[in-house]
């Protein structure tokens, strides 16, 4: 049965889940925040500043109106990044058509809360509260764009709600998977983009491919022992979701958190980097909230603690690096 999504942003994530939607016979709204934007999109439908040359169908309708964008609408998809949600939420919150689903496709964790991007839907609009998925994996969106192939993982509570969304955002090139494990799946599309950072520093340092090859191994330990410990299931973070979205996101070339890691590792700063960026690195804020969730839930997490400190706490890649290397030895099952 067709869908008439309404999608929430218009960003690279956004672009591509249109063409995706449309392709698969589904209705599309493109909401965006800023008129200006939207009226640029609407003129030539490239989003040229983050996906050059690659055009939404002429099909979805573009519009930056609170209340119209909801019009119509069968299901709610939010692509807007974490730190920003809430905002955008309680802006639309009055206008959001009751019991629709919502799908998000965020990946982080919120600072201060420290609640996961549906979680924060939920905080925004209370009870009753719509339905909630999560869509996640190990898909890059200039891929996707050139139709190359790519897999997600659908995860809500309800698996009839888990199975609407496979169907509608499946395609010949994109294949989506059901799952149970909201917690998992979210959790894993939010540490992975801090070890993504550090993988990035790696490169910057010209470490090498046995360094990543090790840092990769070692940042799935942390991420699922942070997300067991949070009754996520280990065979989710094992899974496309977790493992599979850190192995993309830390070979990239095109993946912002990794990119942002790497300039880093080259000796830039971190103000410097994100200023001159036109994307949202969610990895770069992640990072705090991942760290507190790991005290809190008294986690050992050497990697994203060395990140937090080159990030924030003013350490040099290099002596991170060290650190990390001169810990004492141990078993590779006794963990970190």
């Amino acid at each position: 049965m067709p869908e008439h999504v309404t999608i929430l942003g218009d960003g690279a994530m956004a672009t591509v889940c249109s063409i995706l939607l449309t392709h698969g016979g589904h209705g599309v709204t493109m909401w965006g925040a800023f008129e200006q934007s939207i009226e640029r999109l609407q003129q030539n439908r490239d989003n040229s500043r983050l996906l050059p040359g690659v055009r939404i169908p002429a099909s979805v309708r573009l519009t930056a109106n609170d209340a119209g964008c909801f019009d119509r609408s069968t299901m709610i998809m939010s692509a807007i990044p974490t730190q920003y949600m809430r905002s955008v939420w309680t802006r639309l919150k009055r206008h959001v058509p009751p019991q629709k689903p919502v799908v998000s496709v965020a990946k982080g964790i919120e600072n201060g809360t420290l609640l996961r991007p549906t979680q924060i839907i939920a905080d925004v609009m209370g009870t009753p509260q719509n339905p909630l998925a999560a869509l996640s994996g190990p898909n890059i969106a200039g891929e996707l764009a050139r139709y190359l192939p790519g897999t997600a993982v659908a995860a809500s509570d309800d698996l009839t709600l888990a199975a609407r969304v496979q169907e509608a955002f499946s395609t010949q090139w994109f294949r989506v998977y059901t799952n149970t494990d909201v917690i998992g799946v979210e959790l894993a599309g939010a540490t992975k983009n801090v070890i993504a950072i550090a993988a990035g520093i790696l490169d910057g340092l010209a470490a090498g491919n046995n360094a990543k090859a090790a840092l990769v191994t070692r940042g799935l330990v942390e991420i699922t022992r942070l997300g067991v410990a949070m009754g996520a299931q280990a065979s989710t973070l094992n899974g496309l979701a977790g493992l599979g979205d850190l192995i993309t996101t830390c070979v990239s070339p095109e993946g912002r958190n990794r990119t942002v890691g790497e300039q880093i590792g080259k000796g830039r700063s971190l103000a410097d980097i994100l200023d001159k960026m036109d994307s949202v690195a969610e990895g770069v804020p992640t990072t705090r909230s991942v760290v507190e969730l790991a005290r809190r839930h008294q986690v050992e997490m050497p990697i994203t603690e060395a990140v937090h400190a080159v990030l924030f706490g003013g350490k040099d890649a290099i002596s991170a690096l060290s650190d990390l290397m001169s810990r004492d030895p141990k078993p590779e099952q006794a963990g970190l």
